[in-house]
């Protein structure tokens, strides 16, 4: 009887889900040197250890993670089912093995960090920034209602479909494609982990001392300065409702070679602000803009 590990998924035509889920289960000690077996013929399938993305089958219990069945309706918050995890859009393969495995996965990647609200954190930001985008694409949810006044084709489910062979290819092999497609896929994985884990939350705290010294800028408690350049706005947009803060940040100071002032957009994402800077400092620099400035 062979012991060799194998993971199940469909040959033909691929896609980013199940290139990342494959890339994220290896990630794993028990996969670390699985087999890739792509096919759609079930008995194959049957052999494997665990399947994803084919066969028709979501059970956890057995490692079977299709999501195409027409009555699967399965997302972050039906699957995690905890406070905190309200993600609501239908999960791919990629978003399948990525609830079950992925704080696992994390542990593996980032064996320094060791409490489990770190942890969480982590987990929900990659989900939020990276796996929520794949799932979303993979099962046709657009972004918005209505007509997109441009469309996004480099992203990275774009760039995974066009490592399919072509239909004028020639002796192109699809299952190298696809091991190329899964060095992609895992490629962008590890540096979303790598820099939500060491980069973006260790940023939380020095925003958050921030806050609680806002008040010794400025007394409208409305003007944040940095000492240097970290990522801010989502930290602050969940700290001012995590400390239920009012008046709301308008602006933050901080120093990057020189000072610099942003104003704090209405939300992550938008190019609307909460308070513009006055509309009279625009396309001014240097002397010029500290004479305006002088004479507030």
């Amino acid at each position: 009887m062979s012991s060799e590990i194998k993971i199940g998924t469909h040959d033909g035509c691929f896609h980013c889900d199940e290139a990342l889920a494959c890339f994220m289960l290896k990630q794993l000690p028990r996969y670390k040197n699985a087999t890739i077996v792509r096919s759609r013929d079930q008995a194959i399938l049957d052999t494997c250890d665990i399947v994803v993305d084919v066969g028709g089958v979501y059970d956890h219990s057995k490692h079977r993670y299709d999501h195409h069945m027409r009555d699967f309706k399965e997302s972050v918050s039906t699957v995690i089912n905890k406070p905190g995890y309200n993600w609501t859009i239908k999960l791919s393969s990629a978003g399948l093995v990525y609830c079950h495995f992925g704080f696992e996965i994390i542990k593996e990647l980032i064996p320094e960090v060791n409490d489990e609200t770190d942890i969480s954190n982590i987990f929900k930001k990659v989900y939020d920034t990276l796996i929520k985008e794949i799932d979303a694409i993979d099962n046709g949810i657009p972004m918005f209602d209505g007509e997109p006044k441009y469309c996004i084709v480099t992203n990275l489910s774009a760039r995974v479909s066009r490592l399919n062979p072509n239909w004028n290819s020639k002796d192109l092999n699809v299952d190298e494609q696809f091991y190329k497609a899964m060095a992609l896929a895992g490629e962008e994985f590890l540096e979303f982990v790598n820099y939500t884990a060491r980069v973006w939350w260790p940023a939380r705290a020095i925003v958050r001392e921030t806050v609680m010294k806002r008040f010794d800028v400025d007394p409208t408690g409305e003007i944040l300065e940095l000492t240097q350049r970290v990522p801010r706005k989502d930290h602050l947009f969940e700290l001012e409702e995590e400390l239920g803060l009012g008046p709301l940040i308008k602006y933050v100071i901080f120093k990057d070679k020189f000072y610099r002032v942003q104003a704090v957009p209405v939300c992550e994402g938008s190019f609307i602000t909460r308070l513009f800077l006055p509309s009279a400092w625009a396309g001014l620099r240097d002397e010029e803009l500290s004479s305006v400035l002088f004479y507030l």
